[in-house]
């Protein structure tokens, strides 16, 4: 008898976002899909997990009437309650999203969603993270339907332990969308990143935003290809080791300080 697959699905948008809804019908028909994610939006987060209050988890339902559980905390602690918890530890692949908005180049160390295949890594399942490149109003449908696809391939093939695929999915139609590239991380700089501006008082105070710069990206990373209007499929890594300096530090005669010897 066939194992059916089990897929926890969660995001940083909030139980309740239609990224999420739409992401899970999308994977429904791979298997057994348990839904549990933050119970408001956790945008940015980055990969925090909480320490400091108790953790809930709360039983939902989502806009369609399935079942999902809420968590007062992170991204990253969804997915473990969803680990130790809802699935009692036997997970075959973890997908976070659909975010809505980028999560593109060095971006990725902000996001809560990406925080949350990460996650997935770290206790042992092939993960992935799902976005949507541009602004509201949101179109779901292509980057549902691209998870779902990819999602075939991650549990068929796999992808090799401490690794996961950061996808990012053009806010277009699906005719519109140019096809498919396999990318590397690339760098995101914005303009204008903090603005000033002045309360009511004159006091000032400051937002961070910012436009994406464009110009300048290699065509071969995920920044370049989606501006161009290309789903782009990153293969990220939880080893972040700098390999080509472990030489170069590694000969600068570094020592343990010692004290003085005394007079």
């Amino acid at each position: 008898m066939a194992c059916v697959m089990r897929i926890l699905v969660s995001n940083d948008d909030g139980v309740h976002a239609p990224g999420l809804l739409a992401l899970k019908r999308a994977l429904d028909p791979l298997g057994e899909v348990f839904v549990v994610a933050p119970d408001r939006p956790r945008s940015a987060i980055g990969h925090a997990i909480t320490l400091h209050k108790p953790l809930r988890l709360t039983e939902v339902r989502l806009a369609d009437g399935s079942r999902a559980w809420s968590t007062n905390g992170t991204p990253s602690d969804a997915v473990g309650l969803g680990f130790e918890v809802a699935m009692e530890s036997r997970v075959d692949l973890v997908v976070a999203g659909i975010n809505e908005g980028a999560n593109l180049g060095w971006d990725v160390t902000y996001s809560g969603t990406v925080a949350a295949a990460m996650e997935g890594v770290i206790l042992g399942a092939p993960a992935m993270s799902v976005s949507v490149v541009g602004t509201a109003p949101y179109v779901l449908e292509p980057a549902a339907e691209f998870a779902s696809r990819l999602a075939r391939h991650v549990l068929d093939k796999g992808i090799g332990s401490g690794r996961l695929l950061n996808v990012n999915v053009p806010n277009l139609p699906a005719e519109r969308i140019e096809g498919v590239r396999v990318t590397r991380q690339g760098r995101t700089e914005y303009h204008d990143r903090i603005q000033t501006r002045t309360d009511p008082r004159g006091r000032p105070y400051y937002w961070i935003c910012g436009a994406l710069n464009g110009r300048g990206h290699p065509p071969d990373v995920d920044v370049a290809a989606a501006l161009a209007g290309y789903i782009t499929v990153t293969p990220l890594q939880l080893d972040m080791t700098a390999s080509d300096l472990l030489d170069e530090v590694g000969g600068w005669s570094l020592s343990v300080p010692r004290p003085a010897p005394s007079p």
